[in-house]
């Protein structure tokens, strides 16, 4: 009987173990996600500032 009733604690406590885990590991996943896009957005944006820059200064290269 003690081992059985010891089993299913420990089977219970690893469910609720691992639902901790994986919440935790989907959480950190979705901030790094909303790092990455933020990072992505901003390069995005230097990328067409310096474009204008470039357009600016040297315009001839367009073709305009």
């Amino acid at each position: 009987m003690f081992t059985l009733v010891t089993t299913v604690i420990l089977y219970v406590g690893g469910f609720v173990f691992l639902y901790g885990v994986i919440r935790l590991a989907i959480r950190h996943s979705l901030e790094e996600a909303e790092v990455r896009r933020i990072e992505a957005q901003r390069a995005e944006e230097l990328a067409a500032h310096r474009d204008r820059a470039l357009l600016e200064g040297k315009g001839y290269l367009a073709g305009s």
